[in-house]
Order: structure tokens, then sequence, then C-alpha cells
């Protein structure tokens, strides 16, 4: 019994360095496929050798065999291996290979078929009258078309779901641009005009002084609707927009042709038709004999009151300026008022502090416009009339 004893405890104990070596030689194979995993997430590329190492761990249910060893089997099938053959060298499953071999056959490519996945709540049909919806009522914020659409699909929809399907029909929502209003009588309005003056040569065009007035305001602490932060930090006062009831501000008028920019004014105080024909008689005439210098040219002005007021169009009269009739509420027909937006895009970027320093960089900024930009906007007042012909005189994208 002793003998017998001895001899399973002998016994065991020669197992043991067996089931010990076995145990190391798991946890190797599992290091290295982790180790190969994170080279992999890395940009690591593995060799055909060490993908069959890593063969020799079972892959989990559903893996995807690498493309590396797709195109291995896919040669040896091409050389003529039987498809046992393949599996036991790389030791994968018979069923394995032959859907990889069956799947080149039909479609010529060995990469991963996508899978299904979860079937989506609203399907084509829905999604095309959820299209036609937001593309009618364009204004509709998203939980109101959230709620039309759980009555009409008869469907329990959350917003992050229609947020979802409306990015799927190619929608987004954007900021829209801001655009003066106009009634049907000013739209017939600026269409006549527009067919009126259609005819007109860029050329001609070259020769109008086009002049406007805008009004810049010192910035202060208006950084811009976003910030970037953390759901926390929404009462960080660092996250804050901070506004000004009335901050500081210039009104500013200038002209400009083709030919190159006109003068400046700031004006000071407000604006009537007395003072308005100074700035004409101290700004608007000497840029005239500069820019033209002696050629015949028109001047344009918008329907201000300042510039309709009966003893302004006296003056104008009285000193043979040709003035070119404007339609009402026609910003996007001047080419001045591109410059202006440029400009004021400037003041955002440099962000002055105080007026004074809000006037130096309007007059810089002023002074830097180059003269083949102001050729290009002119040049584009034809198709500018060309686009209100076609909307029939609604406001164009300029």
């Amino acid at each position: 019994m002793r003998a017998t004893h001895s001899k399973k405890v002998g016994t065991g104990s020669n197992k043991r360095p067996e089931k010990l070596n076995v145990h190391m030689r798991n946890n190797w194979r599992t290091n290295l496929q982790l180790i190969r995993s994170i080279g992999n997430m890395i940009g690591y590329k593995k060799s055909l050798s060490e993908w069959q190492c890593l063969s020799e761990v079972k892959m989990g249910r559903g893996s995807p065999i690498p493309p590396m060893l797709r195109r291995k089997i896919v040669e040896q099938y091409q050389k003529g291996v039987s498809q046992r053959k393949i599996a036991k060298s790389l030791k994968l499953s018979s069923s394995t290979v032959h859907n990889i071999i069956q799947r080149f056959r039909e479609s010529g490519t060995i990469s991963v078929r996508k899978g299904q996945g979860r079937k989506t709540i609203l399907d084509a049909r829905d999604l095309r009258a959820l299209r036609r919806h937001c593309i009618t009522y364009r204004n509709a914020t998203v939980m109101e078309i959230t709620t039309w659409a759980q009555e009409y699909f008869q469907k329990t929809l959350s917003v992050n779901t229609i947020h979802r399907a409306i990015r799927r029909c190619r929608l987004k929502l954007y900021r829209s641009k801001k655009k003066p209003y106009l009634n049907m009588i000013q739209k017939r309005r600026r269409f006549l005009w527009a067919k009126a003056h259609l005819k007109w040569t860029v050329a001609k065009w070259k020769t109008v002084l086009w002049s406007d007035e805008s009004k810049f305001e010192v910035l202060f602490g208006k950084l811009g609707r976003h910030v970037i932060r953390t759901k926390e930090d929404k009462d960080n006062p660092s996250c804050y927009q901070r506004s000004v009831q009335k901050p500081a501000s210039l009104m500013v008028w200038g002209c400009m042709s083709a030919c190159g920019m006109g003068s400046l004014h700031i004006w000071k105080g407000t604006i009537n038709a007395e003072r308005y024909i100074q700035v004409l008689e101290q700004h608007m005439l000497p840029s005239r004999r500069r820019l033209f210098q002696g050629r015949p040219c028109i001047f344009q002005h918008d329907n201000a009151r300042p510039h309709t007021a009966s003893i302004t169009t006296s003056w104008l009269r009285r000193r043979r300026i040709r003035v070119l009739k404007w339609p009402a509420c026609s910003p996007d027909l001047s080419p001045i008022e591109n410059i202006w937006r440029i400009i004021k895009r400037k003041m955002r970027q440099r962000r002055p502090k105080t007026v004074e320093q809000l006037e130096a960089c309007i007059r810089q900024e002023w002074d830097n416009i180059p003269i083949p930009k102001l050729e290009q906007l002119v040049s584009s007042v034809p198709r500018r009339l060309q686009t209100v012909i076609k909307r029939r005189g609604d406001a164009t994208q300029w």
C-alpha cells in the first residue's frame, strides 16, 4: 500500500510540470495576442508568420479573418491547393476557408461582408416623407419636426432619432443668412429694374461711383455664440457670452468704383439732408475727380431719407450729377456692401477696444482693399441682375 501510494504520488509529481508548461504556454499566447492587437491599434503591420502564430490561438466567435490571411488563402487556392490543406496549413476551420473562397468566386474581393445590424425605426419611405416635410417647413425646429413625425408615422420617436434621420436625409441645421424683407411690390420693382439694366455691359458698370453708409460697433465681449467647454462648465464665468446694451459705434460713409477706393468719412452725430450734402461736397466730388479724371460717371446711392430729400435731389440737379435710380431694399445689388462685409470681418479679427482704435482700423482696412477685388465685385453686377430675374425679384446670395 505504501509502495502504491508512493507510486501515485510520484506519478502526480511527474505530471505537474507538464500542466505548468501548458498553462505558461497558454498565458504566452494570450499575451502575444494582446500585444498584436495593441500594435494593430497604433498602426503596426504584422507579418504573415505572426498572423500564423496568432491563428494558433482560438479566435472569438464572429471575429473577422485578417486581410493578409485572406490573401494567403486566395493565393494558395489559385495555385491549386485544396481547401482542406489550406485550412490545415493555416490552422483554420474548413468552413472559414470555404466561405472566403466562395466570396472570392462570387464578387472577386476578399473584404468582409458588411453586417446587417439592427434595423432602423424609419425606413427609406419614411425618410423621403421626412425630407419633403423638412424642405417644405425649413424654419421648423427639431422639436416641432419630432412632434409631426410621431403623429404622421405613428411611432415613438425621440428628438435624437429625428436629428439623426435628418442627417441621413442629407440635410443639416444651419444658421440662416440675414436678408431684408421684400413685399410683392418691392420684388416687382426689383424685377423690372433688373430687366431694364440687364443690357448694360461691364464697361458701363465700371463708370458708376458706388456710395453707402454702414455702422461699426466696438465689439467688447462679443466673442461669438459658441464656446469650447465641458457640460459642467456651463456656469463658468469664462464661458459666458457677454453683451453691452448700447456699445460705442461709428457711422461711416464711403464711395468706391472699379478704378479704386474713394474718400471715407466718419459721421459725428445724426445724419440729415444738410449734413449729407456737406459730405457730398467735401468727399464725393473730390473722389469723383480723382477716380474718373473728367470722364462721365454715374453716382449711386440708396433710398435713405437724407438721399431722397428734396434739397438733396435739387443739389444733385444743380451740380448736373447723373444719379442711378435704385430699387428699395436692394443692398445685394451694390458692390460696396461687400466691401463693408470684408472690413467688418477684419474688425472681428482685430477686435479694437476703443472708438479711436476702431476708426484707425477702419481707415487702414479701407485703404488696403486691392483694385483687382474692386474690379471683381463690379464685374459681378450683371450676374446679380440675372439672379434677380431668375428669382422674380427675390433676394440673392450676394
